[in-house]
């Protein structure tokens, strides 16, 4: 009875699919630069990379336009691969980025942008990472919203923090009424929601071959003054993270 009062309640609030974050912030920018600092630029020179979730890569292209000796793209998704190599050829560095589901090339670094909150099966990504690079190399990743951000529900925030407020059946009945896809859980939507929090990633880390060289909570611009260890699940835009492997 409760599952169906909150799904009514969601068709009156949200009747429509909300509109979800923009990519604005990176507009004429660099998002490798944005989200990593344009520290990491200057140690891709001449390195072969792998963009880790590459998507359409456009990211890979960036890296090859700073510096990379070679980029490898790493996605699920064919559709996105595809279109990948299209971006590559069109941009003329088809010659240093590949495109593929998988490599065995061994990587000095590897980068992960806005995935970490998706992947099925994180501890097992984290495996995989360390087996691609080599004894020096090391992961930058950085990912958000996380779980308890105001919009860590991704289209399942309506209203900030909803995702929170809200089961998990009323808030799948309800999208089922926008994207009938068949999903049944937050782990079957398009992307995937496997509810990372920071804590939790700090957990996986801790039980991975890797260890936390830099961990940076950046906080979310209007909850800065509010932002501490004690409130950062809540106040954090995005997590900045570098991975080296335990010795």
């Amino acid at each position: 009875m409760l599952n169906n009062l909150q799904y009514r309640v969601l068709t009156k609030i949200a009747p429509h699919e909300p509109q979800t974050m923009s990519g604005s912030t990176y507009d004429g920018k660099s998002k490798i630069g944005v989200l990593l600092g344009s520290d990491l630029l200057a140690q891709i020179r001449d390195k072969t990379v792998i963009d880790f979730g590459c998507g359409d890569g456009v990211a890979t292209l960036d890296l090859a336009r700073h510096g990379a000796r070679k980029v490898i793209g790493i996605d699920i998704r064919q559709h996105a691969l595809d279109e990948a190599v299209r971006h590559a050829a069109d941009a003329g560095l088809s010659n240093c980025c590949e495109f593929s589901t998988g490599t065995s090339t061994k990587a000095d670094v590897i980068i992960s942008l806005d995935a970490f909150e998706h992947f099925g099966d994180p501890a097992a990504i984290l495996r995989i990472m360390h087996s691609l690079l080599v004894p020096s190399g090391f992961v930058m990743a950085s990912f958000g919203p996380t779980w308890y951000h105001p919009l860590g529900g991704h289209l399942f925030s309506v209203f900030p923090w909803s995702h929170l407020l809200f089961s998990e059946a009323a808030l799948i009945r309800w999208r089922a009424d926008i994207r009938p896809d068949g999903a049944t859980r937050f782990s079957e939507v398009d992307g995937g929601l496997n509810q990372m929090t920071i804590a939790r990633f700090e957990r996986l880390v801790a039980a991975s071959p890797f260890r936390i060289e830099l961990l940076e909570t950046v906080p979310i611009r209007k909850l800065a003054p509010l932002h501490s260890r004690l409130t950062r699940e809540f106040t954090t835009a995005i997590v900045r993270t570098k991975l080296v492997a335990k010795e």
